[in-house]
């Protein structure tokens, strides 16, 4: 016999199998001997009050065991004699798009501008030891996209279910925990997703596929108006239609399409900085208890949300438990994004601490047109580096003095490896930016007491929240707006916002393709 209970039970009580049999049996009125088995099917913590309770929705096996698999597999099969299609670039939006490709019986030739997701570690690693940046194998370019290792959180807003539930059933196909499938913010983590993404690399290769690394595309192959294939730097083109999945840093591909006047334009976006507390601190606001987490809750986390001159003032992106990366993705740039390792256990959280930001708001760089924000994107991370000595050694400042206007004496630890350096925030950040960042931190401060303090550190600057530019699209086929065959994807085209609604989103333009060969 299989019983689903919805419970609302203590924390030690969902810490493990062992103790959620005991509640199953409890609630189901079975004897512990009977009960063979427990699978969680959604979990998530309650800390609105003092008492923490855990929601969990549970299927209790009683006098048998679970013949169902943990989770649903896709069927791929041989596509090496299909048509091609070619996705460019390997972060989720291209992963997931070549996935749905072999589904609907094509072919895709996938192009990597950087390294595969292992060669991709020793670059990035660098970044620290030498403060040098590879301009083609870093944080944000390689193999598994920004999320590979910018922390593998895979929570969205999306309205999208069904296609949510798909993403995560595909992710745990290729190795992911299937706790991801009930967790409210389900989480990979940027130790355990690269063998995940290398397992959907291989599963593109065994089934026809083609994976090219260290290949960018340098531009667009068209015939009668339409786009047939793609030029790249090795001196080699790949032919059939495309899936535009380059990402929101791969800032030349705007400056092809703006230069050769394929249509795009200006979309708003947030930018800020990195703010780092001790870990310790954001679980006893959290859980409102001055010893913290204890020993059965896992690292808090925290949402900030306020309305600052008209501007959102928000965190995103927030990390317990882990570590804050140099983002920077070419020479001359300073930028900083958060990640967490799988078991979220280093003494620091961080989140992005960002004010929305539209093209209206910076008229001085209304010249630049549909480029307008990537260009000031541009020159704060270049005055960044600036400040920085024209090192990755970030300007940073303590939370409580740049509400006050006072420079920071001494800087806290942090988890910033290639270290920190006491800057006044408020000199060279756009005054736009720090004005909202103070009233926002003051808001915070009250609603959560203990939120602004000093021990708190503001590391700059956030600028990557997503895509300055959008490549316009048909809302209904996902092909361009003017050019056929191009199918602008994921965060990089501006449809997305993360690692499972780029996923989403290359599975839409998969779909596009197949009707437009069709056609």
């Amino acid at each position: 016999m299989i019983k689903e209970l919805q419970l609302r039970i203590l924390p030690q009580e969902a810490a493990n199998e062992d103790a959620l049999k005991l509640v199953a049996a409890r609630e189901s009125g079975a004897s512990i001997q009977s009960i063979q088995a427990v699978r969680v099917i959604k979990r998530s913590i309650d800390a609105r009050q003092r008492t923490i309770f855990v929601n969990v929705k549970l299927r209790v096996f009683i006098d048998e065991l679970p013949t169902e698999p943990e989770f649903e597999s896709v069927e791929y099969k041989d596509v090496s004699g299909a048509n091609s299609v070619v996705v460019v670039g390997a972060g989720p939006g291209g992963l997931f798009a070549a996935l749905r490709l072999i589904e609907l019986g094509l072919r895709p030739i996938v192009l990597e501008r950087g390294k595969n997701v292992r060669e991709r570690r020793k670059d990035v690693s660098l970044i620290a030891k030498e403060h040098r940046i590879h301009g083609e194998s870093n944080y944000c370019f390689g193999e598994g996209g920004a999320g590979a290792y910018s922390d593998g959180k895979l929570y969205t807003r999306s309205k999208k279910r069904g296609s949510v539930d798909k993403i995560l059933n595909v992710f745990c196909q290729h190795g992911a925990n299937p706790a991801i499938l009930a967790d409210a913010h389900p989480h990979i983590g940027t130790d355990k997703l690269p063998s995940v993404i290398e397992k959907i690399r291989n599963r593109i290769i065994d089934c026809g596929g083609e994976v090219h690394f260290q290949t960018r595309m340098d531009g667009l192959i068209l015939s009668d108006g339409k786009v047939v294939g793609v030029q790249t730097n090795t001196g080699q083109e790949f032919m059939g239609p495309v899936i535009l999945a380059t990402g929101h840093s791969a800032r030349d591909v705007y400056y092809y399409l703006y230069n050769n006047k394929i249509p795009v334009e200006a979309k708003g976006l947030a930018m800020g900085i990195r703010l780092e507390h001790p870990q310790l601190l954001i679980d006893q606001i959290q859980y409102h208890n001055k010893e913290g987490r204890g020993e059965y809750l896992p690292a808090a986390e925290y949402s900030m949300v306020t309305q600052v001159k008209d501007r959102g003032v928000y965190s995103f992106c927030m990390c317990p438990g882990g570590f804050v990366v140099p983002a920077g993705s070419a020479p001359e740039q300073l930028v900083v994004n958060g990640m967490s390792p799988a078991n979220r256990g280093s003494k620091w959280a961080n989140s992005g601490m960002v004010v929305e930001i539209h093209p209206e708001d910076f008229p001085q760089y209304a010249k630049y047109k549909e480029l307008a924000l990537m260009k000031l994107q541009e020159d704060l991370e270049k005055k960044c580096w600036l400040e920085a000595n024209q090192m990755q050694t970030a300007p940073a400042q303590r939370m409580s003095d740049f509400v006050a206007g006072r420079i920071s004496k001494d800087l806290p630890s942090t988890s910033y490896s290639p270290g920190l350096i006491t800057s006044d925030l408020n000199k060279w950040m756009p005054e736009f930016i720090t004005t909202r960042l103070k009233d926002g931190f003051r808001t915070f401060g009250k609603t959560s007491n203990g939120f602004l303090t000093n021990e708190a550190v503001m590391i700059g600057v956030e600028t990557r929240t997503s895509s300055p530019v959008r490549i316009v699209r048909d809302r209904d086929s996902y092909q361009h707006l003017t050019i056929k065959g191009l199918f602008p994807c994921g965060e990089g085209a501006g449809y997305a916002g993360g690692i499972v609604s780029a996923a989403i989103d290359g599975e839409r333009c998969a779909e596009g393709v197949a009707t437009y060969l069709k056609s």
